[in-house]
C-alpha cells in the first residue's frame, strides 16, 4: 500500500487534476467580472485561515524549521509565478503560451524527478511521455502569432509552477496540512506584495473592492484540495508520476466547460484527453 494514503498515487494524482481543473473553472468564472488577482488572493487568504485553523486545532506536530521554509518558498514563487503566467495571458495569443507554461509544469518536476530518484521503468517512462503529450494537445490552440515576450514569460511560469510542486514535495515530509498552509502563507505573501503596488481599478480610478469573494474562496478551496491530494502523491510515490498525472488539470477544465457551459472541445482537445487516458493506464500498471 502507498505511503501517505490507502489511495494508489497515481490516483491521488488524478483527483488532483479534477479538483484542481474545477479551480480553474470556477476562478474563470470569477474572472469574467472580476480582476484575477484579487480572485486567487482572496481564495488564497480564507484558505489560509482554515488551514491554519485546522492544524492548531488538531494540534499537529510541527514540521521541521527547512520543511516550513519549503512550503513558504513554493508558496511564494507560485504566487510570482501566477502573476507573470497572467501578464503572458494578457498579450494575447493565448493558446501557445498556456500550452508552454502547461507542459513546462510538468516537465520540470519530471527532470528534477529523473535527477533525484533515477530513472523509471520503461512502461512509466512512456506513460510520462505520453502525459506531457497530452498536456500540449490540450491546452495549444493554434494560432497565427504569438509575442516572442508572452512565450518567454509563459516559460518563466511554466518553470515556476514546476518548481512549486518539487518544492512541495518536500514540505509535506513535514506533514501535508502544515506543508499546503505554509504554501498558502507564502502565496498570500507574495500577492500581497504584487497587490501593493498594483491594486486593480475600476473605469473611474477607484480601487475595486468587492464583487471577487464568493468566486475566489469556491476556487481557492478546490485549489487546496487538489494541493493535498498531490501533497499525497508526491509523498507516496515518485514525483515525476505524481506531477505529470496532476498537471493534465486542463483536460478537467474543458470537460466541466462543456458540461456546463456548453463549450465543445475541439477534435485536437479530445484527441488530447484519449492520449491523457492512456498515459494514467500505463502509468497505474
Amino acid at each position: 500500500m502507498p505511503a501517505g494514503g490507502s489511495a494508489p498515487p497515481v490516483l491521488l494524482g488524478l483527483a488532483a487534476a479534477a479538483v484542481w481543473g474545477g479551480s480553474d473553472f470556477s476562478g474563470g468564472i470569477g474572472t469574467r467580472r472580476s480582476p484575477a488577482i484579487l480572485v486567487v488572493a482572496s481564495g488564497h487568504l480564507v484558505t489560509l485561515a482554515i488551514l491554519a485553523a485546522a492544524c492548531l486545532v488538531a494540534r499537529l506536530p510541527l514540521p521541521l524549521p527547512l520543511q516550513a521554509w519549503y512550503g513558504v518558498l513554493g508558496g511564494l514563487e507560485g504566487a510570482f509565478a501566477l502573476a507573470i503566467f497572467y501578464r503572458a495571458l494578457a498579450m494575447g495569443a493565448m493558446g501557445l503560451t498556456a500550452a508552454l507554461t502547461g507542459l513546462l509544469t510538468a516537465v520540470v518536476p519530471v527532470l528534477f524527478g529523473f535527477w533525484s530518484e533515477g530513472l523509471p521503468r520503461p512502461v512509466a517512462l512512456a506513460g510520462l511521455l505520453l502525459g506531457c503529450a497530452a498536456i500540449w494537445l490540450i491546452a495549444h490552440a493554434p494560432e497565427r502569432e504569438t509575442p516572442h515576450r508572452a512565450l518567454a514569460l509563459g516559460a518563466l511560469a511554466g518553470a515556476g509552477f514546476g518548481l512549486q510542486l518539487i518544492l512541495l514535495k518536500a514540505a509535506a515530509a513535514g506533514g501535508v496540512l502544515w506543508a499546503i498552509a505554509c504554501a498558502r502563507l507564502g502565496g498570500v505573501a507574495g500577492m500581497g506584495m504584487v497587490l501593493l503596488f498594483a491594486w486593480p481599478r475600476d473605469n473611474d480610478g477607484r480601487r475595486v473592492g468587492s464583487g471577487f469573494w464568493k468566486m475566489g474562496v469556491l476556487a481557492g478551496g478546490l485549489d487546496t484540495a487538489g494541493n493535498l491530494f498531490y501533497a499525497l502523491a508526491s509523498r507516496g510515490g515518485r514525483l515525476d508520476v505524481a506531477a505529470t498525472v496532476s498537471s493534465l488539470y486542463p483536460g478537467f477544465t474543458i470537460l466541466l466547460a462543456a458540461l456546463i457551459l456548453g463549450e465543445r472541445p475541439s477534435r485536437r482537445q479530445v484527441a488530447g484527453m484519449a492520449v491523457a487516458l492512456s498515459s494514467v493506464v500505463l502509468l497505474s500498471l
